[in-house]
């Protein structure tokens, strides 16, 4: 099955990185974005199940600390 993102993988990898669990993210989308977004639609997102919206992947990536086009880029 094609993924529906480019940036799952990459958001998956950035995330464990800084040590955060999927729950620490959506706690911070929620808080400090106003992102509703549940653990299992983060994990769809992860493993490429799920599309993204353009403001979850801006607030992902400040969350993340890294750019968004770090998250687009293709390997």
């Amino acid at each position: 099955m094609k993924s529906k993102n480019l940036s799952g993988k990459k958001i998956r990898e950035a995330r464990i990185k800084l040590g955060l669990s999927q729950e620490d993210v959506v706690a911070t989308l929620s808080v400090d974005f106003e992102i509703d977004l549940d653990r299992s639609a983060l994990g769809r997102i992860e493993r490429g199940d799920r599309g993204i919206y353009d403001y979850e992947l801006v607030a992902l990536a400040k969350i993340l600390k890294v750019s968004v086009s770090d998250l687009l880029k293709e390997k």
